[in-house]
């Protein structure tokens, strides 16, 4: 499903304009987003957590040329999946 899709069907079941919908998508991106900056965790219950995790420098090896290059440190977005929406997937 995309972006626009979501816009879609938000849209159709609660019976709002796409625009309306459309916003409403983008803000809730937008907070999730900004909570994970500020290094909050956000968690829907149901649903699943949204977390920032620190990744470790390592040795990677670039793949056409064999040589091993650092990687650095950074920090990533993590999604884990509640129970509702493990058990929803696996039925």
């Amino acid at each position: 499903m995309t972006k626009a899709e979501l816009t879609d069907v938000l849209a159709g079941k609660i019976g709002i304009t796409k625009s309306k919908a459309s916003e409403a998508v983008n803000t809730i991106f937008k907070s999730i987003t900004g909570a994970l900056k500020k290094g909050d965790k956000v968690t829907l219950v149901g649903f699943g957590t949204f977390d920032v995790v620190k990744r470790a420098a390592r040795t990677g090896m670039n793949p056409q040329t064999k040589e091993k290059i650092k990687i650095k440190a950074s920090k990533v977005a993590r999604f884990r999946a509640g129970k509702a929406l493990k058990d929803a997937v696996k039925k």
